[in-house]
């Protein structure tokens, strides 16, 4: 058979389809983004009518899924490892009702905070909720596990969690398909009382979750993603998770690690073939992406063990991304000759793109503020956090998404004067409207400046759930029309743009400033596909 050669988010999109997918959900977050857009951009997907448009967060989306999975068609929602916090009470209940249609939650992690808050590790999420958790080793298996996913949600009625992390979901590998499932055809639940959880049936519902339990744990026992290699030398033995499994065996000639090893790949954790590791090894070295999720559990179901290393004892390092060489070191193999980074490629910061809106927008409102002490500007997650940057230095927050506006009406609260939020179009209608309407609701004396630049541009351009509805948004919230004001980015505007923003930051009350210019990064793009489709029809 011919093979694919694909990334691992791709591995993730084509198995779902090819296993019988018939929507998914999303929210652009990196190192998850690529799922969605290789399904939209699918003519196998568009051909099956699979769905495939952006959710306006990651709550949304999970419950649309949730709402797909109800009518017993196959849904795979996706997102970033920090879009589980926002999707977490649909999340954890739905472990309480259950899925009918096969449900499958893929979540990136990103350990090293390439593009985010936290190094947060989904597990834990998955463990949490006691639902079963897949993590692929490499690029088929997550195509394999995308496609067999669905049918192990429906065999236990559950919904799956499918965690990668950035390395696996952003290199490529060759991929073998499988035969082409057919969609479910709509299928109500058995129990019209499956998903109404009102406590009586909520406790009934969590009894059966705990009682699925032993089921959960049989199936990683017997799973054919889970094994137990053997070795000559018991003085070590080893649990690896993931691509851990690849970080130690790409330090062997052909990949024959000489100690016994546990691979995991599926939980809960496989207790029997650990347990078999433990009483045969004199030592367990443990690797994992992200936390010591699996050393942790260990250490509680082990005592006898003598030693367990891994991240919690520094054998490995407690942050960022492991790769083969930490691994190297931790199994104390010689380290491999290397070179220095040549200083052309040396790291360099972030910068916003030359050209760009937000960047007229700061200097106008860093103007507009010169008269008060720095600190008191509360921004948001987007490419304009990069003003907390010099040169601009225009920012003093960026917690989590929608928390710029809801920050600057708590310093209001406390007397802090003037309270700034910044905020960009899809974050705004992300998380953002809430928190308007809050201030809104107290007369809370902050200026928001949506800064609009009619995408969601720091994750590649998508299309934004604000994009011609932001005035009318405001409006309907409640603020005053006369303190919605539009501006256009541009030098040649800085003196209006300085006067509009001391204007409304002296106001006492709620006002709104919406800075609006394409993305330029999108307006390039797509004015070369007009220029390269006008080519095509002469």
């Amino acid at each position: 058979m011919q093979k694919h050669l694909l990334l691992g988010v791709e591995a993730i999109a084509q198995g779902a389809l090819d296993g019988g997918l018939s929507g998914v959900y999303a929210y652009p977050g990196t190192p998850s983004t690529e799922i969605t857009e290789y399904i939209q951009d699918s003519r196998q997907a568009a051909e099956r009518n699979v769905h495939r448009q952006w959710s306006a967060n990651e709550k949304t989306a999970y419950e649309a899924a949730l709402g797909m999975s109800y009518a017993g068609k196959r849904a795979l929602v996706c997102m970033k490892h920090v879009g589980l916090n926002v999707a977490a009470d649909a999340f954890i209940n739905s472990a309480i009702t259950g899925a009918n249609g096969g449900l499958i939650l893929a979540i990136a992690d990103d350990p090293s905070m390439h593009s985010s808050q936290n190094e947060q590790d989904s597990r834990f999420y998955g463990d949490f909720a006691m639902l079963p958790i897949l993590e692929p080793a490499n690029q088929q298996e997550a195509y394999d596990m995308a496609y067999s996913g669905f049918q192990l949600s429906e065999s236990l009625g559950l919904p799956v969690v499918l965690r990668i992390t950035t390395r696996l979901a952003h290199s490529r590998a060759g991929v073998l398909r499988k035969e082409i499932a057919a969609q479910n055809s709509i299928r109500l639940p058995d129990d019209m009382r499956q998903f109404v959880l009102l406590p009586g049936i909520a406790r009934r519902r969590y009894n059966g979750l705990l009682e699925k339990q032993k089921k959960l744990l049989e199936l990683s026992e017997k799973s054919a993603f889970n094994s137990y290699e053997d070795g000559a030398d018991h003085s070590l033995g080893i649990v690896s998770a993931g691509i851990g499994y690849n970080y130690v065996a790409e330090n062997f000639p052909n990949r024959n690690c000489p100690y016994p090893v546990v691979k995991i790949s599926q939980y809960p954790l496989p207790v029997e073939m650990l347990k078999r590791l433990s009483d045969e090894c004199e030592q367990l070295l443990i690797f994992e992406e992200g936390y010591p999720f699996v050393e942790s559990k260990l250490r509680s179901f082990f005592s006898d063990v003598p030693h367990i290393r891994g991240r919690l004892d520094g054998t490995l390092p407690r942050t960022g991304e492991l790769n083969p060489d930490h691994a190297r070191r931790a199994l104390g193999l010689a380290a491999r000759p290397t070179q220095p980074i040549p200083a052309l490629v040396a790291a360099r910061p972030p910068a916003m793109c030359q050209g760009c809106g937000h960047i007229d927008a700061y200097l106008a409102l860093n103007e507009a503020l010169s008269e008060f002490e720095k600190g008191h500007v509360f921004s948001d997650i987007g490419c304009y956090t990069l003003g907390a940057l010099p040169p601009y230095e225009a920012i003093n927050s960026c917690v989590d998404m929608g928390a710029s506006i809801t920050m600057a009406k708590g310093a209001a609260d406390a007397g802090l004067r003037p309270a700034v939020a910044v905020i960009g179009d899809s974050t705004f209608t992300h998380s953002g409207i809430t928190g308007l309407l809050d201030a809104v609701n107290e007369h809370a004396p902050i200026t928001i400046v949506i800064s609009d630049n009619e995408s969601v541009s720091m994750t590649g351009g998508q299309q934004s759930a604000a994009q011609g509805k932001i005035e009318s948004i405001c409006r309907g919230v409640g603020v005053e029309p006369e303190h919605i004001r539009v501006l256009t980015p541009l030098k040649k505007n800085h003196d209006e743009m300085v006067r509009v923003f001391r204007e409304e930051i002296a106001y006492d009350g709620v006002s709104v400033v919406i800075p609006r210019r394409d993305c330029i990064q999108r307006a390039a793009r797509l004015k070369k596909a007009q220029k390269s489709e006008n080519s095509d029809n002469k």
